[in-house]
């Protein structure tokens, strides 16, 4: 009887993080915009689940600041908070600066052939307009710097705090001129990174980091309805 709990337990908790993925996902590329409602019963439906597995991802979701749990009324997705976005950036600059000190002197040459892979899977994605597949380089790219740099730890830090700019980063990569600006920034990091040079990669770093404001202003320009103060 216990073994059998724990079978239901384990794949009850896989299913919840299917759904909390599948979620993830859709409100960071935008399919589910700022603002919008979201029921338990019907994503339950969609995803061919319980409710149980929804509303503990649901809870995840809300634990991020991505979504708005209120009793008695339809959950939404929060809308992207401009002071949130501040603190987040400050955070996963203050990290991501350090770990690409780190990585001027610790990278090995097996390092630097994978992001240089990075690299020219990233110029395939721009060539081809695929915003979608250079996200996913994008995330892979800050990840690898980080195990360059043997700080793998930090980029559990630096990805909770993409995961609120990632959002406004969706429509940074919805152009070609965006795609090819996030490429430009990746390149020059990692040739400071090549040179070992910690000024230039830091330097290359808080650029790339700051391209998000334009960005910011414009989004909240065109999109008002997509954010709060």
């Amino acid at each position: 009887m216990i073994a059998v709990q724990a079978t239901r337990e384990i794949k009850r908790l896989t299913t919840t993080e299917e759904v909390f993925r599948r979620l993830r996902s859709d409100i960071i590329s935008l399919q589910l915009p700022p603002g919008s409602k979201i029921s338990e019963v019907e994503i339950a439906k969609t995803c061919d689940v319980s409710r149980q597995p929804v509303r503990e991802a649901f809870m995840r979701l809300g634990e991020l600041n991505l979504v708005e749990i209120r009793p008695q009324r339809a959950t939404r997705v929060r809308k992207i908070s401009q002071q949130e976005l501040c603190n987040t950036r400050f955070i996963r600059a203050a990290v991501e600066v350090e770990v690409v000190r780190v990585a001027c002197n610790e990278a090995s040459d097996e390092h630097l052939a994978m992001l240089r892979e990075n690299l020219k899977e990233q110029t395939r994605a721009v060539e081809a307009k695929e915003s979608d597949v250079l996200k996913g380089l994008d995330y892979q790219f800050h990840k690898l710097i980080c195990i360059a740099a043997n700080r793998e730890a930090a980029f559990k830090t630096i990805a909770e705090n993409k995961t609120h700019t990632d959002r406004v980063c969706t429509l940074e990569l919805s152009d070609a001129d965006g795609m090819a600006e996030v490429l430009v920034g990746h390149n020059a990091i990692f040739d400071a990174i090549c040179a070992g040079d910690e000024e230039e990669a830091v330097k290359a770093t808080r650029v790339h980091l700051m391209h998000l404001d334009a960005t910011l202003n414009l989004a909240s320009e065109n999109y008002p309805d997509f954010f709060e103060e």
